[in-house]
């Protein structure tokens, strides 16, 4: 099925649905996220069985801030969806998909770690590559640039943001 027709069908269900670069991408509520992931995957027609993908951006000016993006892949049908959902900084937090899809587990986990979006429901969330006691989260834009203070034969290197 090319992106436009796959669009096309998906557009009945979800309205906000386009495509730029050959790639169709949707928006859904946060609220509807669930019901709209179990259709997408039960629909014979479209088949969305495998979620490759779970990852997010921070627009720290923008309303809402985070975008936690979705990467939907079908096995029989050779089809790709993007589906994303707006997440305010009031409550950053969305429902864990692990439940319909496994693979979301380590992906929640890791968008966690480095954004301070919640997965509500999911069962095991905590840090995956960053030690348990680090204050942050280093992929908001929030965050200071670079790293922590050097010593590189024997001269002090200070983090990116904090050099002259």
């Amino acid at each position: 099925m090319r992106p436009d027709e796959l669009a096309a069908q998906v557009r009945e269900r979800l309205p906000e649905t386009v495509v730029a670069r050959g790639e169709v991408t949707s928006v859904v509520d946060r609220q509807d996220l669930l019901a709209v992931l179990e259709e997408l995957r039960d629909d014979p027609e479209i088949a969305f069985d495998l979620l490759s993908s779970v990852t997010a951006t921070d627009w720290p000016r923008r309303s809402p801030r985070f975008w936690v993006s979705y990467e939907l892949y079908s096995v029989e049908h050779h089809h790709r969806l993007r589906l994303k959902v707006g997440v305010g900084d009031q409550d950053p937090s969305v429902p864990s998909v692990t439940a319909l899809y496994p693979t979301a587990d380590w992906h929640e986990r890791e968008v966690y770690d480095f954004y301070g979006i919640g997965f509500d429901g999911h069962p095991d969330l905590r840090r995956i590559l960053l030690p348990e006691d680090w204050e942050g989260h280093p992929l908001r834009k929030t965050e200071e640039l670079g790293g922590v203070d050097t010593r590189y034969r024997g001269a002090f290197v200070p983090p990116i943001d904090r050099r002259t």
